[in-house]
């Protein structure tokens, strides 16, 4: 059975345990509830953790009572030999929410929290009040008429050889390098002055335990969740996108154009930025998703 112990205001780095599946779930609180707005949820990407919303819960917990939380497999949660996918932490975010905060929650989700934060929004319309994604991940469907991509020799040959247990751990132990998660930052951060010693030190802390190469492992092996279309398809609440667009991973403005074919009624802000626009320009993103809530997010869709 899921426990939690009492939520007290706290910083990212002193949390809490939520016992879900028989495993340890860290999550951070700070801010008190309030009855005519919602609370946040923030829910970090892939390598990430609580700590990547510092910056974001300092400057939103005088506002509102503001949740985060490690997805199982990261930060300082559990780390078990488990199938990792957008379903499993579909799950856990919905069920923390029903066991632990009580009542709808926006939702805010970077990257594969944003697509995890989606499917909850999407398929547990009663757990989100309103969804903040930011440079969100997952796929779109392939238009029908869309011929199919032939298939890379080279890219099959190098996943079937990551599928082995030997080489995905040697890899990830040069991913894990204080060096390359530096030179991975410089790439997706157009603000260099924001990769701190911290900052390397908070994404490089979860890697060193135990647990943590199956993780990294379980990538290459997992099936592909719903399409962001079908999702958006099914969603009903408020949608507030915001996009880091020097982000090189993604065309953010066609990716924005695709959400809005399937969601005209979102809003949407460009920051210069790169994929995490949160850690980035705080200040900004604060701002943004401070005005939104309290203008679009109508105090019965938070009860």
């Amino acid at each position: 059975m899921s426990t939690a112990f009492a939520p007290q205001s706290i910083s990212p780095s002193q949390g809490t345990y939520w016992y879900w599946r028989d495993q340890a779930i860290h999550y951070v609180v700070a801010g008190a509830a309030q009855d005519d707005r919602p609370p946040l949820l923030l829910v970090h990407g892939f390598g990430a953790s609580t700590d990547h919303w510092r910056k974001n819960i300092q400057g939103l917990q005088s506002d509102f009572q503001v949740w985060a939380i490690d997805l199982l497999g990261f930060g300082r949660s559990a780390k078990p030999d488990w199938q990792y996918s957008g379903d499993l932490w579909q799950a856990q975010l919905h069920e923390f929410i029903t066991e632990v905060i009580g009542r709808p929650v926006v939702l805010a989700g970077n990257s594969l929290g944003g697509y995890a934060s989606l499917c909850v929004a999407a398929n547990h319309p009663e757990s989100a009040a309103g969804l903040v994604l930011l440079n969100s991940a997952g796929p779109f469907s392939t238009p029908a008429q869309t011929p199919p991509t032939p298939p890379n020799p080279i890219a099959k040959t190098i996943q079937s050889i990551m599928l082995q247990p030997l080489p995905s751990w040697l890899l990830f132990q040069y991913v894990r390098q204080p060096a390359t998660i530096r030179r991975t930052l410089k790439q997706v951060y157009l603000d260099q002055s924001a990769i701190t010693d911290q900052l390397v030190e908070d994404i490089r802390r979860p890697a060193l335990d135990p647990g943590a190469p199956r993780v990294f492992a379980s990538v290459f092996k997992s099936r592909q969740g719903e399409k962001v279309d079908v999702l958006l398809q099914k969603l009903s609440c408020p949608l507030l996108m915001l996009w880091g667009e020097g982000d090189p991973w993604m065309n953010c403005r066609q990716k924005g154009k695709q959400f809005r074919q399937y969601y005209p009624s979102l809003t949407e802000h460009y920051l210069q930025a790169g994929h995490c626009p949160h850690d980035e320009v705080p200040d900004q993103v604060n701002s943004l998703l401070r005005d939104w809530v309290l203008s679009t997010v109508q105090p019965n869709e938070s009860r």
